[in-house]
């Protein structure tokens, strides 16, 4: 059955090479031998790290442009002794050290300026190399040489090079080509497969891959869904002459559940090869908790999901292959289909679990309310109305971090699209009055009360602060204000005053709040830092009430606040107010005051004239 295309009208490379002739070496024979007795396989482990755990002098890893590639020059011998390590412990397959030649196709890091005839010099050493390892051990006949590279190809200039490349195969041909740690999967990626397919050498590919997707080194995932594209490629892989299909590059516990799902897809042999090390900017960091014997045991359970070519990549060490070639003598390779792997659920890729298992709890605070997601107020910004900033954030995330307003009258001063009121109801305030002096924003807190199922909890009106007489007290009032140093010769077309300080809104909350509280109540009011602090002291005081920050977070400046920069400088200048500056990103801070009466009985509230 023909393999569904990948994009609707996509242009396909040859199909299978059944009228390329093949150049199957009785090395590569003999794998295909064992591959048909259903015997595994022994790929060879890490090439460049090894060269680094063994602290050849003179050698070191040059840039990841080009990884190990110029030991081929450097310390050939070093070369031909790790391979000689992988021959002795009794791999069926050998890699070539070449992975990064493409770096030196390319020109890049420690390969800038190499002419492409050196380039396919080092492709030819580092056959040659691979061969007369193998003819010092009496094997030549029986362990492949497979040419290594980078598979990833992202352009035309690439696949160019790949075409010079198969030139340098006429003078020394491999027993097979891998193209291994590749990823995204694009149209030149078959046009690559192609391009070598067409040499007659057998390919095998493999690829940076687990349930989840693309998989890096940390066992990182970056790609978006993919439902069955990889599988559906692998179809096309097989279809266009690919003779095996690996994963390799990514952590041990990233293996599980892959090799089954694959299996629905292609016929092809399959293989795992992953990594115990990865490099860092610091050099190369090895995991030294997994020796021979815990490595062997990994690989038996890749073996009992289907694994038919085992081996390993970074930081896998010849001791660890022969301790996997001992265990997994005489075995057979598992044929579990995906849907009755444990470890997965669904056969979308989810999330890994142990077999037998429960899940871990997701994340949750003190009492016990999940996190993840945040369980934020269902808040619909109608138009016109202004985003809740920071610091109506900073203020909600304490609302519901200690469940704020639970059974008290409550006060949103400025509420803007509701989400503060929304919260006090939500924690199961008594009722939560919210007052703004913009219709819209009045009409869609009560929209958003209603969309959260808290409308009978709450009451709204359209109030300017400055005449507002307030007829009853509260036990919680919270206010996020605006505050923007302005300059009192503007014609500014607003609700909001033209304020040189920026702070009359906050001052007269300030003055309103003796009214406002009960004698027990407390407001939770944010203050900006552009805003003096030893001004809104002196107010605290001034009207008998005292205060204590609780929690801040940063507020970096926006477009509105860059309009004002000039106005903000000239308060700082003249006060105590400031701002942070990170190279030319200007931050504010965002202060959250616990405001609480100064003692003694609280002034009465103020009537409205009858």
């Amino acid at each position: 059955m023909a393999a569904p295309s990948l994009r609707a009208g996509d242009s396909r490379p040859p199909g299978p090479a059944a009228a390329i002739p093949r150049r199957h070496s009785p090395a590569y024979s003999r794998v295909e031998q064992l591959l048909g007795r259903d015997q595994c396989v022994l790929l060879d482990g890490g090439m460049a790290t090894e060269l680094e755990e063994r602290e050849i002098p003179g050698y070191e890893l040059r840039d990841d442009a080009v990884w190990g590639t110029w030991a081929l020059l450097d310390a050939p011998q070093s070369v031909v002794g790790v391979h000689r390590g992988y021959v002795e412990v009794g791999c069926d397959i050998i890699s070539t050290n070449t992975w990064g030649i493409q770096g030196a196709m390319n020109g890049e890091g420690a390969a800038a300026g190499t002419p492409p005839a050196d380039w396919m010099e080092l492709a030819r050493r580092g056959i040659q190399l691979g061969r007369a390892a193998t003819a010092e051990l009496g094997r030549a006949g029986d362990c492949a040489v497979a040419f290594s590279m980078h598979g990833d190809v992202a352009d035309e200039r690439g696949l160019e090079r790949l075409e010079l490349l198969a030139r340098a195969f006429e003078d020394e041909p491999p027993d097979l080509v891998l193209l291994e740690t590749m990823s995204l999967i694009r149209e030149t990626t078959f046009e690559a497969i192609a391009t070598m397919v067409a040499t007659g050498f057998p390919v095998w590919l493999s690829f940076r891959r687990c349930r989840h997707g693309l998989c890096g080194v940390f066992g990182q995932h970056w790609g978006g869904p993919e439902g069955d594209l990889f599988g559906r490629a692998a179809r096309r892989f097989e279809e266009m002459g690919v003779s095996a299909l690996l994963i390799n590059c990514i952590p041990p516990d990233h293996v599980a559940g892959m090799l089954p799902w694959l299996r629905d897809f292609t016929d092809l042999p399959l293989g795992v090869y992953p990594n115990l090390g990865y490099y860092t900017e610091s050099g190369w960091a090895f995991d030294r908790r997994i020796g021979g014997r815990e490595y062997a045991e990994l690989a038996a359970a890749w073996r009992d999901e289907g694994a038919q070519i085992v081996g390993g990549c970074c930081g896998v060490r010849p001791e660890h292959i022969a301790a996997a070639s001992a265990k997994l003598a005489g075995t057979r390779p598992g044929r579990p289909r995906a849907g009755s792997f444990e470890g997965y659920r669904g056969d979308s890729g989810g999330a890994p679990t142990d077999a037998g298992r429960v899940p871990p709890p997701g994340w949750s605070d003190e009492r016990e309310r999940p996190l993840y997601p945040l369980p934020m107020p269902q808040i619909l910004l109608e138009p016109g109305v202004f985003v809740p900033t920071p610091g109506s954030l900073l203020t909600w995330q304490h609302l519901f971090r200690d469940r704020l307003g639970a059974g008290k009258r409550c006060l949103d001063v400025g509420c803007g699209t509701g989400l503060l009121t929304a919260q006090l109801a939500l924690n199961g305030a008594a009722h939560v009055h919210a007052i703004d002096i913009d219709e819209r924003a009045v009409a869609n807190t009560l929209s958003n009360a209603f969309r959260n199922g808290v409308a009978d909890l709450v009451s709204a009106e359209r109030v300017d602060l400055y005449p507002w007489n307030p007829e009853q007290r509260y036990e919680v009032v919270v206010a996020s204000l605006y505050q923007m140093p302005n300059d009192p010769l503007e014609q500014l077309a607003s609700h909001r005053p033209l304020d040189y300080w920026g702070r009359s809104m906050l001052d007269h909350l300030l003055l309103l709040l003796p009214g406002l509280l009960e004698a027990d109540g407390v407001a939770y009011v944010m203050q900006l830092s552009i805003l003096s602090q030893r001004e809104t002291l002196r107010q605290l005081e001034r009207h008998g009430l005292r205060s204590r920050v609780i929690d801040f977070s940063f507020f970096e400046f926006s477009s509105l606040f860059r309009d004002y920069e000039e106005q903000i400088r000239r308060v700082e200048e003249l006060s105590d107010a400031f701002h942070l500056r990170f190279g030319d990103a200007d931050t504010m801070v965002a202060y959250l005051l616990e405001v609480t009466p100064g003692g003694g009985v609280a002034p009465p509230a103020r009537r409205r004239p009858a």
